[in-house]
């Protein structure tokens, strides 16, 4: 085992701090990674302070990792030394469900392992996360990062990039289709990014007209006013598909009605109960509401390809590894445009 520096919160209302843990020795199978940078998602935030009740303390969250081998087992056949690379949110799965085998391993039966706060079965007790100096992970769990796109802004890709591009390619979004984007914050604008380069004519659907400059400005044609209902009742029945990223429980039934017939709202957001839906907006128009949560590795491969050939990347505030509870605290107020991404390098350095 290797002990290396990290950042971890010990309970629930406790600041993240510097802790030491331990890594495992690397396995025929694994990866050693140097972590350049590590992207801060809400769900670290949630995990942390254990909002939904299933923390393990201490808690060294990040799944959102960059960064380059260091070294690799005898049997490691797709990387080498000195390859950039990344880590997203599950770090290991069963492989023989039919879930793992249609490269789901996501939708694990038996249950993935997450990068953090999971059973950890190599050392014991639990995952951590990419809050740290380094990682080893199976390479079935080890993606490759292009190398002409922008590294730091990369690192988000691996979650909030995997979670709206999984929704937009599996209900075949096509170029031309009307695709609404609910929401514009870290998944959102990543939505927009992703439905605009796939050919979409993009609607961005927000509550806030201030947001107009913004969303035009990360490919979005039009924008919708969802408080507007002369705007609304224009845009009424016309989408094809519509990606709802709100964080946290709302009316989702002013949203079916944009739908069109046997059209699809995909929740990725609001991980907690929902307003009640009227079954009568469902019903009259054969529409449905679905969820989707981040991809399989195979998938998750192949946006981060999508990235490299379209220069696609998160947009991004580089912060120091100590400047992280303060960011926990300006996500909590939307106050990032629009998502923090660690610099590493001062943790290392500390």
């Amino acid at each position: 085992m290797t002990e290396v520096k990290a950042y971890a919160a010990t309970s629930s209302t406790a600041d993240l701090a510097p802790l030491d843990i331990k890594r495992r020795d690397t396995t025929t199978q694994d990866v050693e990674i140097d972590i350049l940078y590590c992207g801060v998602c809400h769900s670290d935030i949630h995990t942390a302070r254990n909002d939904w009740k299933g923390s393990k303390y201490p808690v060294v969250p990040g799944h959102e990792i960059i960064g380059r081998v260091l070294s690799v087992g005898d049997n490691v056949s797709k990387f080498k030394e000195g390859d950039l690379v990344g880590v997203g949110c599950m770090v290991d799965s069963c492989q023989t469900c039919n879930s793992c085998k249609e490269d789901l391993e996501q939708y694990c039966e038996n249950g993935a392992t997450f990068t953090y706060n999971s059973p950890d079965k190599h050392l014991g007790g639990q995952t951590y996360g990419g809050y740290s100096e380094k990682v080893v992970v199976d390479e079935k769990f080890v993606l490759k990062v292009p190398e002409n796109i922008d590294l730091k802004a990369a690192a988000p890709l691996l979650c909030a990039g995997i979670t709206t591009w999984s929704p937009l390619r599996h209900w075949k979004v096509k170029k031309g289709d009307k695709v609404g984007v609910i929401g514009l914050g870290g998944l959102g604008h990543m939505g927009v990014k992703f439905a605009h380069a796939l050919g979409a004519h993009v609607v961005m659907i927000t509550t806030s007209p201030s947001k107009t400059s913004d969303a035009k400005e990360l490919g979005a044609d039009e924008v919708l006013i969802s408080k507007d209902s002369e705007q609304m009742k224009a845009h009424a029945n016309s989408f094809d598909f519509l990606l709802n990223t709100i964080p946290v429980g709302h009316d989702t039934n002013p949203y079916i009605g944009l739908l069109k017939r046997d059209a699809s709202m995909v929740m990725v957001g609001a991980i907690e109960p929902l307003d009640p839906i009227h079954g009568g907006g469902l019903i009259a128009g054969r529409k449905r509401i679905a969820g989707s949560i981040i991809g399989g590795i195979k998938e998750t491969q192949e946006m981060l390809d999508f990235c490299g050939e379209h220069n696609i990347v998160s947009d991004i505030e580089m912060i120091k590894m100590q400047d992280i509870n303060n960011a926990y605290e300006r996500i909590i107020k939307s106050d990032v445009k629009y998502r923090f991404v660690i610099d590493m390098k001062s943790l290392k350095e500390s």
